[in-house]
């Protein structure tokens, strides 16, 4: 288990749930919030940097890092891998800021068996017809694809009772007051304020 004084907090959605843009959202208005960056194997999109995005590695520099234990937890998606690096995270976390990580759910409850008390966040389309439908208006996918992607957006939905908390993006702006919410909140529990607590406490 990695000791860590500040949160660790997961989010998970099926691919056409919304979370990339809720996630931005959330980056950009709750501070001291620190986004990790994942290992993948898979090329740069238009657009991306690396060590922005993603660290970008070859298929052999991956292979390495399993072997040598540098990931916390490590998955394939489609034909590609994707990884959360050890040592990275734990260079973060010893700073005592806040940690998002945003993972698919083979690789948060991975994550989970090295942070048992990490903040797991769910979130749901509101309903199977309307994820089809954004999945066909993003234009990107074939009819077979978009039928592979429902098919994945289904086991991952399957995995909803291992999160804490669930957050169904039916309206943009309400979702994303509810993902803040969460956030702060469990920045409000009592084991992460006791600290400052006692500290007030000891003027009196």
């Amino acid at each position: 288990m990695i000791p860590h004084p500040g949160n660790v907090f997961v989010v998970s959605a099926p691919s056409g749930a919304g979370k990339s843009t809720l996630v931005h959202r959330l980056m950009a208005t709750v501070p001291d919030l620190v986004f990790s960056i994942s290992f993948t194997t898979r090329q740069p999109r238009p657009g991306e940097v690396d060590g922005r995005d993603y660290f970008f590695v070859e298929d052999a520099a991956f292979d390495a890092m399993v072997r040598s234990g540098g990931f916390l937890e490590w998955v394939q998606v489609y034909a590609h891998r994707y990884g959360t690096g050890r040592a990275w995270l734990e260079q973060q976390l010893a700073t005592g800021r806040d940690v998002l990580l945003d993972i698919e759910t083979t690789g948060a409850l991975n994550l989970r068996r090295a942070i048992p008390d990490a903040q797991m966040i769910f979130i749901l389309p509101p309903s199977a017809g309307i994820l089809a439908q954004r999945l066909r208006g993003r234009g990107k996918d074939s009819e077979e694809q978009v039928a592979i992607r429902l098919d994945h957006a289904r086991h991952e939905m399957e995995q909803f009772e291992a999160y804490d908390y669930l957050v169904v993006n039916d309206d943009l702006d309400a979702a994303s007051h509810r993902l803040e919410a969460i956030v702060q909140a469990v920045r409000a529990r009592r084991e992460r304020m006791a600290a400052q607590a006692r500290s007030i406490l000891a003027g009196f």
